[in-house]
């Protein structure tokens, strides 16, 4: 069975998402190269990424261009490589390289995927895919980098879910730019 895991920035006071949907601030601090190294070798791993419909419009604005290539040659390689798949509602073709898009039950389209032959699934960004997919038990590890930065208002990747997500930390990692990661398995 294929394993489902949930990757997100996070901010010292707990949101994926600064008002408005802003992201910058998991883009800015001190340069960290060790930190740069910890995310090409995730990117060039391999995987299936999901999104849902805003992360998706967010990284397909960006890791298909030049500009991505330039600055981060690596990981643009490496998630314009990698297969993906949407979760939409209105959404029917996507024009990113390598992209499918999923309709219907999410959390049925994604026990279905898990149960499937291939490589594991990674879940960018798509807070409200998480809110959903949480409480139905289908995501088996949740890593999180938290970003030295405290934005008092925005939202959390767990906005909506109704109850307890339990959680056991298997790894942390500090980097020296001041972020840390941290991955935890469900249950």
């Amino acid at each position: 069975m294929r394993k489902l895991v949930v990757f997100n920035n996070i901010t010292l006071d707990g949101y994926f998402t600064g008002p408005g949907g802003d992201f910058g601030w998991a883009h800015a601090g001190p340069p960290d190269p060790e930190f740069d190294a910890f995310v090409a070798g995730n990117a060039s791993g391999d995987g299936q990424l999901l999104f849902g419909r805003k992360t998706y419009d967010m990284m397909a604005g960006y890791w298909p261009t030049p500009l991505a290539a330039e600055q981060n040659p690596t990981v643009a390689r490496g998630m314009n490589e990698m297969p993906k798949t949407v979760f939409s509602r209105t959404m029917r073709d996507a024009a990113w390289r390598n992209t499918s898009v999923a309709g219907g039950d999410l959390v049925d389209t994604v026990r279905r995927m898990k149960a499937e032959e291939g490589p594991d699934m990674v879940l960018l960004g798509s807070g409200s895919i998480v809110a959903q997919l949480a409480p139905a038990e289908a995501i088996d590890e949740y890593q999180v980098v938290v970003n030295p930065v405290a934005l008092g208002r925005g939202r959390t990747m767990f906005d909506g879910v109704g109850g307890p997500v339990r959680l056991r930390l298997t790894e942390s990692r500090a980097f020296p730019g001041g972020k840390v990661f941290l991955r935890y398995a469900a249950g």
